[in-house]
C-alpha cells in the first residue's frame, strides 16, 4: 500500500509530464503557424485584390466547374480565418504578444 506522500508525488509527476507534453505539442503547432504566415499573407492579398473579384464574378455567373471547392470565394470564410489568425497571433504577427496572452490569460 502506497503512503500519501508517494501518491502525491506520483500525481504531481503525472501533471508535470502531461503539462510538458501539451506544451511541446503547442510549441510545435505554434511554430507551424508562424512558418505558415507567408501563405496566409498570400491568401489575404488574393482576397483583397482583383483576382478574387474576378474569380467571385465567374462563380456568380456559373462559369466555374460545379465540383470546384470554393470556400475561398465566400466572403466570410477568408475574413473569419484572417481575423482568427490576428486573434491567435496578437495581430500584426507579434509572437511575443501571443505568448504573453497565452501565459497570462
Amino acid at each position: 500500500m502506497k503512503n500519501k506522500n508517494v501518491k502525491r508525488i506520483e500525481k504531481m509527476e503525472e501533471i508535470l509530464d502531461n503539462a510538458n507534453r501539451i506544451m511541446d505539442e503547442l510549441e510545435g503547432k505554434f511554430e507551424e503557424l508562424r512558418e505558415y504566415q507567408g501563405k496566409i499573407k498570400e491568401l489575404e492579398e488574393y482576397y483583397t485584390g482583383e483576382d478574387w473579384k474576378e474569380d467571385f464574378e465567374l462563380d456568380e455567373e456559373g462559369k466555374l466547374p460545379e465540383d470546384l471547392k470554393r470556400g475561398v470565394l465566400s466572403e466570410d470564410a477568408v475574413y473569419d480565418m484572417l481575423e482568427r489568425n490576428k486573434s491567435i497571433t496578437g495581430g500584426r504577427n507579434t509572437w511575443k504578444n501571443f505568448w504573453y496572452r497565452l501565459v497570462y490569460w
